[in-house]
């Protein structure tokens, strides 16, 4: 592999913020290259200086450059050849980016070697990356949640957590948006409500306190009531708090006092970060015929051209073969750069495109019908390497009509059929058990055996270890358990 395209395949995987952050750096150092967009005044500027006497090669020749760096080959790919796939399968793709400014990435060895050492001593490189609230949420959620479908709805609720720590949705329209049932939202915030740090994923002041009593254990009926009439507290009418909760002026003290060590905003803990809003690299909508419009946000492609006029302008003056080199350079990476950006945007419409193919049923049904999925099935499907599809879906966002998420999400794991069926989605298979488990006379409570027969008399073939993983996950108790509750 050539120096060109590691750099090209590990920027691929860069975020739309990191690679226009990129690519302005390009701009910089690279004088053959422009926006798009620039305006007639910064062209004739350049062309202006390119003409002046005293703006020769020699200046050229004062920018440190490394000559020895390797340049790319002329018949080098950014990555998998990709073809603009039409809408064969219900799904209309067009790419919103003109045919003059291609999109993508790019860095390579033409990197300055007569810089100094303390030039690139970058102290901050060092400093670790400030924690956030939701990235300590989205661990713990990690680890807490099993279910693909359920992992997904808790990332859409930590993304509604303010920096205090507060929920902010409403769980009726997350769960419309969602296509998910009411009551696997509100299962899915209960635990996101055991979480560090306690209090956490509340909707309510009192909400927020009580998590934290429950967690010290110490939300007694009496503190129930006190929580219930927290505005007593606030106005300072002791009396009327006294008679409400049934206790004394010395239990009344104590509880206060308790109160008082509670954090009523226990996500500021965490700072105050500045967050940055995520920006959506592909657009899914929904037409009139049942299919869906698959688009790129051109907003977030950087959009680039070698200025040739230029360059032929700047070779006339040139004086000797070092000058003659560095413009060389300058133009090979220019070009590089310009192929692969555009690249890089056939690459991620294709993948996101050969995504709403799979997982059409999320789309028009909600997040209760994602089907399994991996990385190879769509690398298989679309002709590019796993690792290709791999580091695409890095750092990558689909705006849906059921909200903002990343790639990754719609790879969901399978559960193998019993017979030459199609296989069965993970989600799939526990919403299945939890809808066996609901429907459980009290005198017929079903053992996880009993399940796995079940299952296999329905084509699913799964082991007895596997339906108690997902039967725990989904915080449902052993049928011993269960039988003696009810």
């Amino acid at each position: 592999m050539t120096p060109q395209l590691m750099q090209a395949i590990k920027l691929l995987q860069l975020s739309n913020l990191d690679l226009t952050a990129y690519v302005e750096n390009e701009l910089e150092r690279n004088p053959l290259l422009e926006r798009t967009a620039e305006s007639e005044a910064e062209s004739e500027r350049r062309q202006t200086e390119a003409a002046a006497p005293e703006r020769s090669a020699e200046d050229w020749s004062e920018r440190p450059v490394d000559a020895a760096a390797a340049s790319p080959p002329d018949h080098a790919d950014p990555a998998d050849p990709v073809e603009q796939s039409g809408d064969d399968d219900g799904i209309a793709a067009r790419q919103s980016a003109s045919s003059e400014a291609p999109l993508g990435y790019s860095e390579w060895g033409n990197a300055p070697a007569a810089r100094s050492d303390n030039d690139d001593y970058n102290l901050e490189a060092f400093v670790s990356a400030e924690r956030t609230l939701a990235d300590h949420l989205a661990e713990q959620l990690a680890i807490a949640v099993a279910d693909p479908a359920r992992r997904m709805i808790g990332q859409y609720l930590i993304d509604l957590v303010d920096e205090a720590g507060y929920l902010t949705g409403d769980l009726a329209g997350v769960a419309e948006k969602l296509g998910a049932p009411l009551a696997d939202v509100e299962a899915v915030l209960a635990v996101l409500q055991t979480f560090e740090p306690a209090g956490i994923c509340a909707r309510n002041l009192k909400e927020c306190l009580a998590l934290q009593l429950k967690e010290r254990d110490r939300f007694d009926p009496a503190m129930q009531a006190l929580i219930e009439h927290i505005d007593l507290l606030a106005k300072r009418d002791l009396a009327a708090l006294r008679k409400a909760c049934g206790v004394n002026d010395e239990d009344i003290a104590e509880m206060i006092a308790e109160i008082r060590q509670l954090n009523p905003k226990p996500g500021l803990a965490f700072g105050s970060t500045l967050l940055q809003p995520v920006v959506p690299d592909v657009f899914v909508r929904p037409m009139p015929s049942g299919a869906f419009m698959v688009e790129l946000n051109s907003e977030t492609l950087p959009r680039v051209l070698v200025n040739q006029t230029y360059y032929t302008q700047v070779t006339r003056s040139v004086k000797n073969d070092k000058e003659k080199s560095y413009l060389a350079d300058c133009l090979q990476t220019a070009t590089w750069l310009v192929r692969a950006l555009d690249q890089r945007a056939k690459t991620i419409l294709k993948v996101s495109e050969e995504i709403v193919r799979q997982q059409d049923g999320f789309f028009v049904h909600g997040v209760q019908h994602l089907r399994p999925l991996n990385l190879k099935t769509v690398a298989e499907a679309i002709g590019m390497h796993e690792s290709t599809v791999s580091r695409v879906t890095a750092n990558k966002y689909m705006a849906t009509t059921r909200g903002i998420f990343e790639l990754k999400y719609f790879f969901t794991a399978s559960i193998a059929s019993t017979g030459s069926g199609e296989a069965h989605s993970a989600e799939a298979v526990r919403h299945r058990i939890k809808q066996m488990i609901d429907a459980e006379a009290g005198n017929d409570v079903l053992s996880d055996d009993t399940i796995v027969e079940k299952l296999k008399a329905a084509g699913i073939d799964i082991a007895r270890r596997t339906v108690a993983k997902y039967r725990e996950a989904m915080r449902i108790p052993s049928s011993v358990q269960r039988r003696r509750e009810k």
